[in-house]
């Protein structure tokens, strides 16, 4: 298999990557309890809560068809290409940095599903890294 075709494939799996982190991602207002523990807040601060969610909703969407449906055209590579791929390598490399460094969800992992599926979340972030940061350089390396 020649390298362009393994990084296709490898956005392909980064495709479903994306919509795995969307399944995983609709599970979280219930498991937390959002309702409850947003109540005791302003309606204003709630609903910039629901609202940037559903546009961090709306950026995983757009990298998971995006790289879907271009996924031959990245691979053979390009100025957009080589943005899109690193844009999207450091947006799941923050996400990824906030995973580690900011949130505690020591409290919240009271259930064996729950530790399972943050574990899961994990590795498929690093996954994403490792996905678009790879054909990132290989990309600017070309």
């Amino acid at each position: 298999m020649n390298p362009q075709t393994l990084v296709e494939w490898s956005l392909y799996l980064g495709a479903f990557l994306h919509f795995s982190i969307l399944l995983a991602s609709f599970q979280v207002p219930r498991a937390l309890d959002w309702k409850s523990a947003l109540a005791p807040l302003p309606k204003l601060l709630r609903q910039l809560f629901w609202v940037y969610g559903a546009f961090i909703v709306g950026i995983i969407v757009a990298f998971g068809l995006l790289t879907l449906l271009l996924a031959p055209e990245l691979a053979r590579g390009g100025a957009t290409a080589l943005a899109l791929t690193a844009l999207i390598a450091i947006f799941w490399t923050a996400r990824l940095s906030v995973q580690f460094f900011v949130f505690d969800v020591r409290q919240h992992l009271t259930r064996p599903l729950y530790r399972i599926g943050y574990r899961l979340l994990t590795g498929n972030l690093v996954a994403l890294v490792l996905i678009y940061g790879g054909t990132a350089l290989w990309l600017a390396t070309r």
